[in-house]
């Protein structure tokens, strides 16, 4: 099949096209790269800075069309799957609609049933909008609520939802937002790691070496503030005994080659689940404290490994198990062994490619 992956969440399409490439498949990814972090991609639509920036985009888009038809599949990583303005997707949609066989929305982040379902049915104990049945109120989450709710983006999400073929959900959260709307056209399938090549992970040395990635824009929302305040919290008492290192902003590349110097990593408060961020580390035997429920073993029906340090939203709770980490250093290595299969098992991109593989062959039937 000639497969068009528009659009990029931290390296899923990438990631994903590498895998349908060894399955035969002819892939094009089109993105910007996930702005900073500057994922790969066969052809660049990032948008240049300044007030020509969309115009220019615009333009290069325009330019494109040709080589955006004639495809079996087309997958959008999200319904902004272009750096414009809601108004301007809906043409380049009902284009990529007429001039391809089918259409996969991607439910992988930030869109509309994320917000509106976690604002009203609340199907989470806890999400990014809401503690039980409080909404969060702080501006970092509102903010999105308002972007999302009664807008042009979110009437172009409910559009394209719709009317697409299928919708993939990347994590158990988003599955849970969509599932119960559209039954029908709703796919689980995880998100896509390349396993790295050694079979056991670096031995555990003292001190515990934490690692927290900061995006400034992001932070309050994912609640890093409040697991980074922990983590120096923790470090502060036992400073012989841990040490933590911070990064913020950094390209992918040089994110992954501070972050592989880490035994444990802390990555987003209010998750169900690991994301890429969190995976690609468990791949490297990195241990994360985060997102590791119930529900996110039952989806991938996992019934032996449990290598994640789950975390409730709280400072309390971080604090808590990262201290329990550093007085029980004998955890390490079993956590770290858990990790790496639990990506072999779970998350393998040869794996994930053919269930896709599998859904894209289903829409012909």
């Amino acid at each position: 099949m000639r497969i068009l992956l528009l659009g990029e969440y931290s390296n899923v399409h990438a990631t994903l096209a590498e895998g349908l490439r060894t399955l035969g498949h002819t892939v094009t990814v089109v993105s910007n790269g996930d702005f900073w972090k500057n994922y790969p991609r066969d052809i660049d639509v990032s948008r240049k800075e300044g007030r020509w920036g969309g115009v220019k985009l615009m333009l290069k888009i325009a330019s494109l069309l040709p080589r955006l038809s004639g495809f079996d599949i087309v997958q959008l990583i999200n319904p902004m799957f272009f750096e414009l303005r809601a108004e301007r997707l809906f043409p380049l949609y009902h284009y990529l609609r007429k001039h391809n066989k089918k259409v996969v929305l991607g439910a992988f982040g930030m869109d509309y049933y994320w917000v509106h379902e976690n604002i009203t049915r609340m199907p989470l104990r806890y999400s990014d909008f809401n503690i039980g049945r409080t909404l969060r109120t702080d501006p970092d989450a509102t903010v999105y609520i308002n972007d999302w709710t009664d807008t042009a983006k979110g009437r172009l999400n409910q559009e394209i939802a719709k009317d697409c073929d299928a919708i993939v959900a990347g994590l158990y959260e988003y599955w849970a937002t969509y599932h119960p709307v559209f039954p029908a056209k709703t796919t689980f399938i995880p998100f896509p790691i390349i396993p790295k090549t050694y079979e056991e992970p670096t031995p555990f040395t003292p001190p515990l070496k934490l690692f927290i990635g900061i995006s400034k824009k992001r932070s309050v929302y994912k609640g890093t503030d409040i697991m980074l305040r922990a983590a120096q919290d923790v470090a502060a008492l036992y400073p012989g005994n841990v040490r933590l290192t911070i990064a913020e902003g950094l390209p992918f590349n040089a994110y992954v080659k501070a972050m592989n110097e880490a035994d444990v990593i802390l990555d987003q408060l209010y998750s169900y689940t690991p994301a890429m961020n969190a995976l690609e580390a468990m791949s490297r035997g990195i241990v994360v404290v985060g997102g590791g429920e119930p529900e996110n073993y039952e989806i991938l029906h996992e019934s032996e490994l449990r290598p994640i340090i789950n975390v409730e939203p709280t400072y309390d709770s971080v604090y808590q198990q990262l201290e329990h980490l550093v007085l029980h250093p004998e955890m390490i290595p079993s956590l770290k062994k858990q990790s790496i299969e639990y990506i072999r098992r779970h998350h393998d991109y040869f794996k994930v490619a053919a269930a896709y593989d599998s859904l894209y062959k289903s829409l012909f039937l």
